[in-house]
């Protein structure tokens, strides 16, 4: 184990997201979004083995996930995997120093809106590694900071360890504390809660389960793996049956206060930064959800009249013209670069998005 504690504090050092185990291969660190090998020397099969077995991992499983503490005491997620026969794993740092919602780039006034709110339901949306674990975490620190509530987290695993100043917490770990995010849902409901983190909306029971939690009284903050305000409400539609959509949406248009997407993008002069997409769920947008007219209330928020309302293909012109990120990481980043550029020259067309 002191190979794997010394690439543990390593990582700290560089500021690594991630570390990359694979036997028979030199370890890898992700920097700024980008893998970077460490050293020459392959890692031994008798260390991945042994890596393996400590974090509690069955000899003949194929894939696990669990936890590991180095010496310094830092908190890792871990997943273990085969490939090609041989072991391998993954490891990602659990954070406990939250940084301010301020320091984010993201639209602060909105989020600390809508994490005030008594009920409902606020979407986080992103592609794996773009942050919506830390945007959900300053959020509800922002909340432990200034109010008091009792905030349950049902996660897998758990990200950041929260300390609890004005609020308390309830950390759960699906597979550790409760058994999966459906019933660590139903069952916080038994907990008195305030503020309920779902780690992440997976299948119908979690997104039904997480609806009747917001329509009972209860804030519910949660994730989902979609692209964009369109995407995260095809996503939870396409999670149902079509006779079961309707009712669905029905209770969605009403319990929804708000989607906020990211992408984490390359920043100049360095690092990275997020491209945010939002929208508050107010009056005509309550109609177009129930009746499924998803593309309508995209039209609607590329009209941009609205700051509660920003669509990426904005946020990206923004961001260009402050000189946060160049023109080709942008149409990079653009669904519709054509578009993207048209913007970039004070050409406007309201009906396309990015």
């Amino acid at each position: 184990m002191e190979f794997i504690n010394s690439l543990c504090t390593l990582a700290g050092q560089h500021g690594a997201s991630d570390i990359f185990l694979h036997a028979e291969r030199p370890p890898q660190f992700r920097i700024n979004g980008e893998l970077v090998t460490v050293g020459e020397t392959p890692i031994s099969p008798d260390d991945m083995e042994a890596f393996w077995y400590w974090c509690g991992a069955d000899k003949e499983a194929l894939d696990f996930d669990g936890s590991f503490v180095s010496a310094e005491g830092v908190r890792f997620r871990v997943n273990f995997f085969r490939s090609l026969f041989k072991r391998g794993a993954v490891l990602r740092q659990i954070k406990t120093e939250i940084p301010a919602l301020e320091t984010l780039g993201l639209p602060a006034e909105l989020l600390t809106s809508w994490v005030t709110k008594s009920s409902g339901l606020v979407l986080i949306a992103g592609p794996t590694g773009s942050g919506k674990s830390t945007t959900v975490a300053s959020s509800l620190e922002w909340l432990n900071q200034n109010y008091h509530r009792h905030i349950v987290t049902i996660e897998d695993p758990v990200e950041y360890l929260f300390t609890p100043a004005q609020c308390l917490f309830t950390q759960r770990e699906v597979n550790s504390d409760t058994t999966t995010f459906a019933e660590g849902l139903r069952r916080s409901l038994r907990q008195s809660p305030d503020v309920i983190l779902l780690g992440e909306i997976r299948d119908n029971a979690s997104a039904v389960t997480a609806l009747q939690a917001a329509e009972t009284g209860h804030l519910v903050v949660a994730t989902l793996h979609s692209s964009n305000v369109l995407d995260s409400l095809e996503r939870v539609s396409r999670l149902f049956a079509a006779g079961e959509r309707e009712g669905v949406l029905q209770l969605l248009s009403k319990q929804l206060v708000g989607i906020l997407c990211q992408k984490l993008l390359p920043a100049l002069p360095d690092g990275r930064t997020l491209a945010v997409e939002h929208f508050e769920n107010q009056a005509v947008t309550r109609k177009y959800i129930a009746e499924e007219k998803f593309r309508d209330l995209a039209d609607f928020l590329a009209k941009g009249d609205n700051p509660s309302n920003v669509t990426f293909l904005q946020s990206l012109v923004a961001m260009v013209r402050a000189g946060r990120i160049t023109e080709a990481t942008a149409s990079q980043a653009a669904s519709n670069p054509h578009e993207l550029q048209r913007q970039l020259r004070g050409i406007s067309s309201a009906s396309v998005k990015a």
